[in-house]
């Protein structure tokens, strides 16, 4: 049984992230040449950015996040870099890892791979924390897709960026997102179409329960 501890809100890399048990979370993560860093880093400063939640500032926190989080998705739905995720032997590679631990690390709810990012929606289990889970995904499929395109080095983006989901409405505003995503990028006309998202399988007519997370003891909690 894993024992690792869950870091509550941290930040790590330009994003805070908030690790808590049992909470389900929407994530991307995405390939390194997607959004270039001096970019992010220019709207960081544009932003003022926050880098850690404190109490009296929650409301700029999380305007910044969504802020930063809505200008990043339409940079990598324009299709920047190499977009190797459009290769179906890497496509296939990728959702066999997001698969594999369902039910074991995490419970995954839904799942979409553009071409140049990644975007899951899952429920976190006790002793795996998500940078742990996200490690893993990325760890285990950077090695075999430098292997299929005759590469080295980094494949995928160090940070990535996570929100937990509120409420039932918020639940199904995200797996929309998700399954919606290729559609409002052009890449095909129905969510059915693409290939490489649970839109085909996903539960959509129940939503699992919500946990609302301990905002106060996450955000104490050491990083």
């Amino acid at each position: 049984m894993p024992t690792h501890p869950h870091k509550g809100w941290h930040a790590r890399g330009y994003l805070p992230h908030c690790d808590v048990p049992g909470l389900i979370q929407g994530i991307t993560f995405r390939l390194h040449d997607s959004v270039p860093a001096p970019l992010i880093a220019a709207w960081k400063e544009e932003l003022g950015w926050i880098e850690k939640r404190v109490p009296g500032e929650e409301d700029a926190f999380e305007q910044q996040r969504h802020e930063l989080h809505r200008r990043l998705a339409l940079y990598e739905d324009a299709g920047h870099g190499a977009c190797h995720l459009r290769k179906p032997e890497i496509a296939a590679l990728v959702a066999g890892a997001l698969r594999f631990f369902d039910g074991e690390r995490y419970s995954l709810q839904a799942w979409c791979l553009m071409p140049n990012h990644v975007h899951t929606l899952i429920r976190t289990h006790p002793g795996w924390p998500l940078g742990r889970v996200v490690q893993s995904w990325k760890r285990h499929t950077s090695r075999e897709i430098n292997l299929i395109l005759g590469t080295s080095g980094t494949f995928w983006a160090p940070d990535y960026y996570d929100r937990f989901i509120r409420d039932e409405d918020h639940y199904w505003r995200a797996v929309r997102y998700i399954h919606w995503n290729p559609v409002k990028a052009k890449l095909c006309a129905a969510p059915d179409d693409w290939e490489w998202s649970s839109h085909r399988t996903a539960d959509l007519k129940s939503a699992p329960s919500i946990k609302s997370p301990p905002i106060e003891s996450a955000a104490d909690a050491p990083a």
